[in-house]
């Protein structure tokens, strides 16, 4: 199960695409985040980090796919489970919109929590996107 949605920027593609892509921005919108570590170089595919999160997880996340401005997306992994966003960018008259596609599986026992915890995660996405889109409205 794919939970998505879309989030209006009033920036370029380029502009937004840019600051999502870049892990280590995200702890000044991923509401879960507290901080990154042990970033392998500049946004491209293969591109690994470790967000390190507020109740102490500290999934692995790695970029797998980089096409500027269109599309980004990243695989998480911690312990049993794999978390996927998948951003792209569409270009619109005030700016563009973000549209996500987020899924979270698991294997073994904790196969079954995925599609839970994808419903759980969506709006919690959603208000993270929300939040990149605010700072960058400012910003600009």
């Amino acid at each position: 199960m794919t939970g998505s949605g879309a989030v209006s920027f009033g920036v370029a593609p380029d502009v937004a695409f840019d600051y999502l892509a870049d892990p280590r921005n995200r702890p000044a919108w991923q509401s879960s985040l507290s901080r990154v570590e042990a970033v392998t170089g500049e946004p491209r595919i293969g591109q690994r980090w470790v967000d390190v999160t507020r109740p102490g997880l500290r999934p692995s996340m790695e970029t797998t796919e980089l096409d500027r401005p269109y599309r980004w997306a990243e695989l998480g992994r911690w312990r049993a489970l794999r978390a996927a966003l998948a951003l792209t960018f569409v270009a619109a008259d005030a700016g563009c919109e973000v549209v996500f596609e987020f899924a979270v599986e698991g294997d073994g026992l904790l196969r079954p929590t995925g599609p839970a915890l994808t419903r759980l995660a969506v709006p919690a996405v959603r208000a993270d996107l929300r939040r990149a889109a605010a700072i960058l409205t400012t910003s600009a």
